[in-house]
Formats: structure tokens, C-alpha cells, sequence
């Protein structure tokens, strides 16, 4: 799947491939389509983190204001990312049919209003349906990375993947530190409690409300509307594609992996302001500031997964790919297992700084692989194996981080354990035309129109 000899046509200023997709990457380029499709893509899912994550930093406040016990603040923690598990799964075939940014633009606009909401919350159930409903413009991720694949060669589509969403992540680190910090500046002017947590949600609703329009204004799908590369095979239909992805087994390993490294993350961004605060006694600032440093390096450590996937891949193919994406996770595995052991702040602040560039690595190695899973059905196979990382944050969340039946410690080095185990399965993914971990490729020529369709 190397791409073809690079030309450049008036309408990119990038080297692009035979299917107009650019063959270099430029982050900090706004050049037309491509790179300004990379920051659309990255700054409107960012939005969507601020959004989700803007209410874990201000729940120690919350809680007192709404009589909030441990199992609402749980139980409203497992449903931020239920929500998410069925709308990611739904975003990869409607990305299929109506192309990323429709589908993107048009998620955050329905769910912004629902962001805004958060200031009109007055019970525990309340509290835990906007949690749940906000959850949903998480599936946006499907429609970032997929657009990333459109763009993107095969060469650097692990940078373009880890760099869209790594930058976008990081709305969750920068919602933990600026919601304290907004709460505290409304409330310097003598607003009550109550109503300065409030006030202070028109900021992510509204951000994510202009993102969206700036998607549906300047956005563009494909590479070159002119001149795409069209196959000789008919269209198939929507049903098909979403059989054809469902029936690939790599895209359920994926899943599975991908709930290993970013439902870990997602989890981590739930829970660790709240640890801080609780365990070691730090005041409300402290632990959102402690707490941002973990979404935060998603600003190099995500993109990083992906540079780390193109390089391995120059050497070794696909089967670099997925030996890199296992020793990556394994370590992050490691690194949990240690930050549960931790005893001091500075102990687990250092450790889990360095646990959050592995984990977030992790899921950039993910996404370096799934392009190459299925062409016909990227859609379904990315909304797959999206819907599988909110189905580990679920699952965690559910087993480790509701109610009091572990410490919340002990609950992270669990965590760290599961990680390990989980990452076996890597091992069983294999490509008849470039192998696996432990497996060569078959030498049987295959059509590159087919090999999607191979289970």
C-alpha cells in the first residue's frame, strides 16, 4: 500500500498521492484541504473533551450543592461514557454515508445546548442524564480520525491520526485546569456558590457551538473534488459495508485494545482530580492543575504513537506496527500498576506523568493500524474501535471506580493489571499480505480492492 509518486496539483500545496491524498505532514500548516481539515478535525473534537470534561474538576463542589453520594458521582461517570459507546458506533457508517464533517458539524451542534444544560441541574438524576446525554459528542473522535484516513497517506496517517487526536485530547487536560479556575474568578465577584459553578458552563457550550460552524463553513472531506481515484466495483450499500466491517475480527481486537489504552485515559481523566483531592488533601486548584498534566501531554505523547507506528513501519511493515503497539501498552500497564503503589504526591504525580505518555502512545500505535484493516469499511471499523475505548471506560469504571467496595488506588493498579492482559490478543491480528506478530505474510498476490473483505 505504498503510496504512488508524489505530484502536486494547484489544489494542494502538499505532495499527494494518486489518490490526492497528501503524502507529507505539516501540523502547524494551514494549507488548503488538507491541513485546515487537520485543524477543524482536531479543534472541534477538542470542544467536545472541554465539554465532557469540564464537569469532573468542579464535582467536589457540585456534590455538596446537589447532595451528590459516592454512587451518583460513580453511576454519573459510567453513563458520560455509555452514551458515547452507541453514538461512536453510529458515527463510523453515517461518516460512510455523509462524509466526517456533516456528521461532525452536526453532532456538536445537537449536543452543545445539552452542555449548557449542566448550569439548570438540580437532583442526582439530573446530574447523571446531562453527564450521560454530553457523553454523546465524544463519537466525534470517529469522525476525526476518519477524516485524518481520507486525507492522509498510508505513510504518515499514523502521524496525521495521533496528532488529530492527541491535540484534541488535550480539551480534557485544559478543562481540568481552567473550570477551577473560571469558578474561582466568578466567585472572586461575590457570587454565590451555587450559581458561580453554574455560570460558568456557557463557556464549553458555546466554544463547542462555533467549532461546529467553523466544520460546515470551512471544512472539506475529500482530498480533491475533482480528481479522486474511482474504483471499477459498484458502490455498495450501506448494510454491506457495515457487514463487511463487523465481520472483520481485527476491527473487535482493535476494540478491545483500544479500550486498554484510551477507556484507561478516559477513566484516569474521571477520577484523578478527585484522588488527589481526597488522598493526599490538595485544595480544588491543585488537583485540577495535577489533573490537566495528565491530558495535557497528549500534546506530543499521542502524535508521538503515530510517528512511533510510520517509523517502525519503514522497517519492519505492518508487523512493526503491532509489536510496537504491544510493547507500548505493556508499559503503561506497568506504569499503573505503579502509580496504585505510589505514597507521596510528588511519587504519583511523577509516575503518572510519565503512565499518561505511554497510555496516550498507546492509542496513537492503535490508530496507525486501523486504516490498514479495511478500506471499504473504514467508517465502521474506526467507529469500532471507538466505541470499544468508551467501552473499556465504562467497563473500568463499573468494576473499579464505582462505590467503595476497592480504594481508589488499589482500584488504578488493578487497572494497570487488566492492561497487561489485555494486550495478548495483538497477537492473533494478522494480514494475509503483510503478516502478523509471529506470522510471515502469505505470498499469494492479493487485489488491493479485496482485501478489505478478508475475515
Amino acid at each position: 500500500m505504498e503510496p504512488s509518486s508524489p505530484r502536486k496539483p494547484h489544489l494542494s500545496s502538499l505532495p499527494l498521492d494518486s489518490e490526492n491524498k497528501a503524502t507529507e505532514f505539516h501540523p502547524f500548516s494551514t494549507s488548503t484541504p488538507h491541513m485546515l481539515a487537520f485543524h477543524l478535525a482536531w479543534l472541534s473534537l477538542f470542544s467536545c473533551f472541554f465539554s465532557t470534561f469540564s464537569i469532573p474538576p468542579l464535582i467536589p463542589i457540585m456534590r455538596q450543592n446537589l447532595n451528590l453520594s459516592a454512587a451518583d458521582v460513580g453511576t454519573a461517570g459510567t453513563a458520560a461514557f455509555v452514551g458515547s459507546i452507541f453514538s461512536r458506533l453510529a458515527m463510523g457508517p453515517v461518516c460512510d454515508l455523509v462524509g466526517p464533517r456533516i456528521a461532525s458539524a452536526a453532532l456538536s451542534l445537537i449536543t452543545a445546548p445539552i452542555v449548557l444544560a449542566t448550569a439548570f441541574i438540580s437532583s442526582p438524576t439530573s446530574f447523571i442524564l446531562v453527564r450521560s446525554l454530553i457523553g454523546f459528542c465524544l463519537a466525534n473522535f470517529v469522525a476525526n480520525q476518519f477524516w485524518m484516513s481520507s486525507l492522509f497517506s498510508t505513510s504518515v496517517v499514523g502521524l496525521a491520526n495521533g496528532f488529530a487526536a492527541g491535540w484534541a485530547n488535550m480539551g480534557a487536560g485544559v478543562a481540568q485546569l481552567t473550570m477551577p479556575l473560571l469558578y474561582s474568578f466568578v466567585k472572586s465577584f461575590n457570587v454565590p456558590e451555587n450559581t458561580a459553578w453554574r455560570v460558568i458552563f456557557v463557556v464549553p457550550a458555546t466554544f463547542q457551538a462555533i467549532t461546529a460552524i467553523m466544520v460546515l463553513i470551512y471544512g472539506q472531506e475529500l482530498p480533491c473534488k475533482e480528481s479522486i481515484k474511482v474504483s471499477n466495483k459498484p458502490k455498495e450499500s450501506f448494510l454491506r459495508l457495515l457487514f463487511n466491517g463487523l465481520m472483520n475480527y481485527r476491527g473487535w481486537i482493535l476494540g478491545l485494545i483500544y479500550g486498554c489504552c484510551f477507556g484507561v485515559e478516559m477513566t484516569m481523566d474521571n477520577i484523578v482530580a478527585q484522588y488527589f483531592y481526597y488522598r493526599f488533601g490538595v485544595n480544588l486548584q491543585v488537583a485540577g492543575t495535577i489533573a490537566a498534566c495528565f491530558g495535557l501531554t497528549n500534546w506530543f505523547a499521542r502524535p508521538m504513537g503515530g510517528v512511533v507506528s510510520d517509523q517502525i513501519a519503514k522497517l519492519f511493515g505492518v508487523r512493526g506496527r503491532l509489536w510496537g503497539l504491544w510493547a507500548v501498552l505493556t508499559v503503561a500497564g506497568l506504569l499503573c500498576v505503579l502509580m496504585g503503589r505510589a505514597n507521596s504526591v510528588a511519587g504519583s504525580i511523577g509516575v503518572m506523568c510519565m503512565f499518561s505518555v505511554f497510555v496516550q502512545a498507546a492509542s496513537g500505535l492503535t490508530f496507525g493500524i486501523v486504516p490498514f484493516v479495511s478500506k471499504r469499511s473504514l467508517g465502521v471499523i474506526s467507529g469500532m474501535t471507538g466505541s470499544g475505548g468508551t467501552v473499556g471506560a465504562v467497563v473500568t469504571q463499573l468494576l473499579l471506580f464505582s462505590g467503595d467496595k476497592f480504594s481508589t488506588q488499589t482500584s488504578i493498579s488493578v487497572m494497570g493489571l487488566m492492561m497487561i492482559i489485555c494486550t495478548l490478543p495483538i497477537s492473533l491480528i494478522y494480514f494475509p499480505q503483510w503478516g502478523g506478530m509471529f506470522c510471515t505474510p502469505n505470498e499469494t498476490s492479493i487485489d488491493e480492492e479485496d482485501y478489505s473483505l478478508l475475515v
